[in-house]
């Protein structure tokens, strides 16, 4: 029989591998656990850790960039699929070079533009889609003006002689049997911004403008009024379900030949944000001015209704990009870059 001494050692000894037995069984469930939550851990890690896309786009303040706005929101907030990198600039000239060097992958230009960046880097840009309709209107200080006719005998005052709208109206007045020249004068003013400041101080009575010029001297001269529609008057002058294609997608063919997911997400994004901006006019009037595509809301929320912004893929505006291309081909060449476009000038998904 074990005395009371050995009895105590014995009970002792029972109790302590007891403890160690239940500590090792511990030690493995939370070892496990531990493994498994540090694999979570790695996981979210690498998820995280995934970069978006990147896109540098580049794009001009007025209707070109307006469709853009609900996008470079998203972006901000990191909402976007995509990481964007967006430039805003002045004017297309300011832009003509970050494309040519490939500084920027897409840009929102003028279309006649988007061709002549085609052929100037000889196929190294593609048209993507068309983001701007008309935006060209006849603008009165009077009443007398509610036909191409009623310009007969009158002094029409534009800018940018030579430019896509310069033949554009030139076209529209010769297809209505009216002679530059001779039954119209056309007077040229150097800036956009000068005619309408003119227009708007009732030194001119008549003259072409685009948006948002057009909204900026109507608000300054109430008396002011929209005379013509051009996008309606070039309707009625080119073949049925043409339409006036005034600004364009385009995108460099390297960048797009590697990241074409990543691209074709971008056109699905800013699809989405020209819906936007033409279903939400207030909201988008105030992202406008936040991301210095117009000065003033004010002026956005007007404008946004006369700009024609929309989304139309570069396949389904082929017919009537041709005959745009077409009718300034004939004023001059080089407007376009001196070729029509072919095939390769078209992205497709």
């Amino acid at each position: 029989m074990l005395n009371k001494w050995q009895s105590k050692t014995v009970l002792a000894l029972l109790m302590i591998l007891v403890l160690v037995t239940v500590a090792v069984g511990c030690t493995t469930d939370t070892g496990e656990q531990t493994e498994e939550i540090q694999q979570e851990v790695a996981d979210d890690s690498s998820m995280e850790a995934e970069e978006k896309p990147k896109l540098k786009i580049a794009t001009l303040k007025g209707p070109t960039g307006m469709g853009m706005v609900d996008l470079m929101e998203k972006s901000e907030t990191n909402e976007s699929t995509i990481d964007y990198e967006f430039t805003v600039l002045g004017s297309p000239d300011d832009l003509v070079g970050k494309v040519i060097s490939g500084e920027v992958d897409v840009a929102a230009v003028p279309t006649n533009l988007a061709l002549v960046l085609h052929n100037k880097t000889e196929g190294a840009v593609q048209l993507a889609a068309v983001n701007t309709l008309g935006v060209l209107y006849v603008v009165e200080n009077g009443d007398t003006i509610n036909s191409v006719e009623d310009l007969r005998c009158k002094t029409l005052y534009t800018s940018g002689k030579g430019s896509a709208p310069d033949f554009v109206i030139q076209y529209i007045l010769n297809e209505n049997g009216l002679v530059v020249g001779k039954d119209v004068m056309l007077e040229y003013k150097l800036q956009h911004a000068e005619l309408a400041a003119a227009l708007a101080a009732g030194d001119v009575d008549i003259a072409l403008l685009p948006q948002p010029h057009v909204t900026t001297a109507m608000m300054k001269n109430t008396d002011l009024k929209i005379a013509l529609d051009i996008t309606k008057e070039w309707n009625e002058v080119t073949p049925e379900d043409s339409k006036l294609p005034m600004g364009a997608i385009i995108v460099q063919k390297a960048f797009v030949e590697e990241n074409k997911e990543a691209f074709n997400g971008f056109l699905d994004e800013y699809k989405s944000s020209v819906a936007f901006v033409n279903s939400n006019i207030d909201k988008a009037s105030e992202l406008i001015e936040k991301h210095g595509i117009l000065p003033k809301a004010a002026i956005a929320k007007k404008a946004i209704p006369y700009s024609n912004i929309v989304f139309i893929e570069g396949d389904e505006a082929k017919s009537y990009l041709e005959d745009f291309y077409q009718v300034l081909f004939n004023f001059e060449p080089k407007s376009v870059g001196g070729k029509l476009p072919n095939e390769g000038f078209y992205y497709k998904r």
